[in-house]
């Protein structure tokens, strides 16, 4: 496994071949089963109860790790989880931003773990490197060695059936927390103390909010008599970091996919009109007044995180999925979220981010397994619904205790740590396997006083300002995966990298036309008949 690197310069050179050049035998159910049994018939394997194996075995895992996490061998709930199954894990943890490159050189390599670990995987590859054989079909195991998620399955086959490939198969397990907290990631934080210096009211309107990234910038907020004020700050299409909810303003909110729906008709946005008025807008009014800090094109988490908790106080606006992790528990008193910004029309509008239910590539076995029977019973402790509720915030007597009824119920915080900065710390996070059901919250574990907080800022500042519709989760047919996978990572790379240039250089009057042409010439109109098809699809099953 460690030799992957070694090969990292050598493959750079072969990136064409990432998903092609994954040669394996096409797998079967019948194929499935051989491998389900591969070693039930080892004295040391136990099908049932713990520990899983009498004596230690050792399966390697590849994982993403977010920034503040530790390697996952350090971390507690998986001491806990080695020493009750005496399964031990050789895990090869990668930082997060660094994760989807690396994960697809190791697949091209052929130097495969025994399982990838919070996978990320994507319908695409999952329906490809389970045909090609890289990753195996999972219904088998899950039948025989997987009481925890055949229970889930039974009380929401809506689980099952969205994890489901088109062939029948099962080739990834889902990760969920159904609480609805993300149906806008991108919450609008402002420095409000500031706002109070300078004599400022709370913008209501795009303009309003320019006025005051101004006088963040010119008039010495934090009062240490330099110039170093950040106005505005964020992270360019990134998850919960990004301005695409601005872009409401202008009439058409944005997102990551640049793919919105209303009444029922699929969206591509940044060929719209509405999104060339607001690049127009962001290079005029912020960019070339300096009110965007210009790392914002480039940073990463790490860094963007440190610009909240400077000595001084320089960060004026920014956005994240809550306040508290940028600029700690203690900076957050001077920071409020803002509802979405009329904009020079008059619209105020925030989109609904696309998908929602749960993912189903959060864990895949491969073929380089050769104990795929215990590997299916160890990520199976982690569908037992108190075991999901520690993966995804953090182990018993760290972040919970167990009330008297058995619920488990959040600890306080050590002093001066966020809950984002905590839960990286602990815990695998919302990526990693297990599902926590709406039925859960309340009745196996609290939700966490965060994610209630954020329900009531949803509540408050934005639900009455969202979109009506959002792009469903749907599992194309390989056919239609193909296509889309030819097509748009390409032409989305070549938008977002657009994006940035109108925004730092200007110039989108001049470039639409050729930009449009270009985008059409890469297959947008092909892409977005692919998206409206599953769509309509979609509906129509719904409606059967």
């Amino acid at each position: 496994m460690k030799s992957w690197y070694k090969k990292a310069g050598i493959l750079a050179l072969a990136g064409a071949f990432v998903l092609s050049g994954c040669s394996g035998k096409g797998n079967s159910s019948e194929g499935s089963k051989n491998q389900a049994n591969s070693s039930v018939e080892d004295t040391n394997f136990n099908k049932t109860g713990l520990p899983i194996v009498n004596d230690t075995v050792t399966l390697t895992m590849v994982s993403p790790k977010a920034a503040l996490a530790p390697e996952y061998s350090e971390m507690e709930i998986f001491k806990r989880l080695e020493k009750e199954t005496n399964v031990k894990i050789n895990w090869e943890n990668i930082p997060d931003t660094d994760y989807t490159e690396k994960k697809n050189l190791l697949i091209a390599s052929g130097d495969l773990p025994d399982a990838f670990y919070a996978a990320g995987f994507t319908d695409y590859e999952l329906i490809n490197f389970g045909k090609d054989g890289t990753i195996i079909p999972l219904e088998d195991l899950i039948d025989q060695y997987a009481p925890n998620l055949k229970a889930l399955f039974e009380r929401r086959p809506d689980i099952k059936s969205t994890i489901t490939a088109p062939d029948g198969h099962i080739y990834g397990l889902p990760s969920w927390e159904d609480n609805n907290l993300g149906t806008n990631p991108f919450f609008h934080v402002i420095n409000k103390s500031w706002l109070d210096k300078l004599g400022l009211k709370m913008p209501q309107t795009l303009d309003e909010y320019t006025e005051a990234l101004v006088a963040f910038k010119t008039q010495d907020p934090n009062g240490n008599g330099k110039q170093d004020e950040i106005p505005l700050s964020f992270m360019h299409m990134q998850w919960c970091m990004d301005i695409a909810g601005i872009f409401g303003a202008f009439g058409l909110p944005d997102n990551l996919e640049h793919r919105v729906v209303r009444d029922g008709k699929v969206i591509f946005t940044a060929t719209q009109p509405e999104y060339k008025e607001a690049l127009k807008y962001f290079h005029e009014k912020w960019y070339k007044q300096g009110l965007i800090d210009p790392e914002s094109f480039t940073q990463d988490a790490a860094q963007y995180l440190a610009k909240g908790k400077s000595s001084d106080e320089t960060l004026g606006s920014y956005i994240w999925w809550e306040i508290e992790e940028v600029v700690g528990t203690e900076g957050s008193k001077d920071y409020a979220l803002l509802s979405p910004l009329k904009g020079p029309s008059g619209d105020q509008l925030i989109g609904r981010a696309n998908g929602g239910g749960p993912g189903r590539g959060a864990f895949v076995i491969t073929k380089a397994n050769k104990n795929p029977e215990i590997t299916m019973r160890w990520i199976d402790q982690q569908y037992e619904p108190y075991m999901a509720a520690q993966i995804h915030w953090g182990p018993l007597n760290v972040v919970f205790e167990k009330d008297e009824n058995g619920k488990l119920v959040n600890l306080p915080l050590p002093e001066g740590t966020s809950a984002g900065e905590f839960r990286q710390k602990v815990a695998p996070g919302s990526g990693g396997p297990g599902v926590i059901t709406f039925e859960d919250f309340g009745k196996v574990v609290d939700m966490e006083p965060r994610a209630q907080q954020r329900a009531k800022d949803l509540e408050q500042y934005y639900n009455p300002y969202m979109e009506k519709e959002n792009y469903p989760s749907i599992f194309f047919e390989p056919e239609e995966l193909d296509k889309i996978n030819k097509i748009e990572p390409e032409l989305i790379k070549y938008v977002n990298t657009q994006r940035g240039k109108f925004i730092v250089d200007g110039g989108v009057d001049g470039q639409w036309d050729s930009y449009v042409k270009t985008l059409e010439k890469m297959g947008l109109n092909e892409l977005m008949e692919l998206y409206q098809t599953g769509l309509d699809r979609y509906y129509a099953n719904l409606n059967k």
